[in-house]
């Protein structure tokens, strides 16, 4: 009998890293073999570091090195790995991922890149040591949302902004480009709003995110009570950090809960994140339902109800741009894998190339069908 089934889910040693009643189930065929339940930590070249009801085990993941790259091992992952005593261990499976963070890889090939699996929580950290920048928040939430996970906004150094009114501006904006999220400012170095994240995070596993010098590493140290993780000093012409952290690692919260700190993000490029889009953007999805075209692309189209409330003052300008940019660049890497959505683009285009002719046509006073004057 493996070691795993003398436990209750509530009661397993590895309930502290979220192992519950439905792995409890999806694991019986594997402790039927003997196998060890176990949590990856930190995956490094081909090995990965698992946490097990025996303790830390180093495992090879030869047999899990599938050709799609959303299938490789990644922290936060549930697997199978062989019991102690074989030499190497090896893990032998993964179970089925609950939620997976995905971010399109910096290459020209349509290729997605699993930052986190199994995540409760996304929490983006952004600096205030430097200017907010709102559309970057919003690209981060729309691939929360799309995650399955619900996104935190964390704005870190708030003691660089001592002017509550200040801050409260601050707080305004983000929480205006992130309906529907919390968020939170915190100081880690004097611990101010880290208990208060602490509590949000205290229960299922965080996904920690944002680009290097946004404070990551100190607030991981904070929220774990301890220095796990290398910090370093951000560069004072344009606060940006260098790359302390180089791996994922799984984290253990003293209050509950696990946290999975990361390194600094520089480009965050959607992925198949089109409800996510339209979460982050859901007051713009609300206005649309009354626009007079089910297809408006809130541009120069009669009726469209999205332009109407950027006049009237109920949207702002910014939003509906940060929403076109977005949906955009989703529909171009959804398209980049699927031929219908290609053809429906290039569909778009004719029609949009077409009403741009007749509106020219129309202020010539020149007929559509009436051929044009030779040049």
């Amino acid at each position: 009998m493996s070691s795993s089934s003398s436990f209750s889910a509530s009661s397993h040693p590895l309930a502290s890293h979220g192992w519950d009643e439905g792995r409890e189930a999806e694991f019986i065929p594997y402790a039927e073999q003997g196998l060890l339940p176990g949590r990856v930590v930190r995956v490094d070249r081909g090995l990965c570091d698992v946490v097990t009801p025996d303790g830390l085990v180093r495992a090879d993941t030869e047999f899990v090195v599938p050709r799609d790259p959303m299938k490789v091992v990644c922290t936060g992952d549930w697997v199978a790995v062989d019991p102690e005593g074989a030499d190497p261990r090896y893990v032998r499976t993964l179970l089925p991922r609950r939620t997976a963070f995905v971010r399109s890889t910096s290459s020209k090939r349509s290729e997605g890149q699993i930052l986190a699996a199994n995540v409760d929580h996304a929490v983006v950290a952004m600096s205030l040591a430097v200017e907010l920048d709102l559309g970057r928040i919003e690209r981060f939430l729309a691939l929360a949302w799309e995650s399955g996970a619900q996104p935190v906004v964390v704005l870190t150094k708030a003691d660089l902004v001592p002017d509550p009114v200040a801050l409260s501006y601050l707080v305004q904006d983000v929480e205006t480009s992130a309906p529907g999220v919390p968020v939170l400012t915190v100081c880690a170095r004097d611990g101010e709003g880290v208990e208060e994240l602490a509590d949000l995070l205290g229960r299922g596993t965080s996904v920690l995110l944002g680009a290097s010098g946004a404070g990551k590493s100190t607030l991981a140290n904070a929220l774990v009570g301890a220095d796990v993780m290398d910090v370093r000093a951000t560069r004072d012409q344009d606060g940006k950090g260098r790359h302390t952290t180089t791996t994922r690692n799984l984290l253990p919260l003293p209050g509950g809960g696990v946290l999975i700190d990361t390194p600094g993000l520089r480009g965050v490029g959607l992925w198949d994140a089109g409800s996510g889009v339209g979460q982050v953007f859901s007051e713009i999805e609300e206005f649309a339902r009354d626009c007079r075209f089910q297809d408006c692309a809130h541009d120069c189209e009669p009726g469209c109800a999205v332009r109407a409330a950027v006049d009237e003052g109920e949207l702002p300008q910014r939003r509906l741009e940060s929403y076109r940019k977005l949906v955009r660049e989703n529909q171009w890497i959804v398209a980049k894998s699927d031929a219908r959505v290609r053809a429906g683009i290039r569909q778009d285009w004719k029609r949009k190339q077409a009403q741009g002719r007749a509106a020219g046509d129309a202020k010539r006073g020149r007929s559509p069908w009436q051929p044009a004057p030779p040049r």
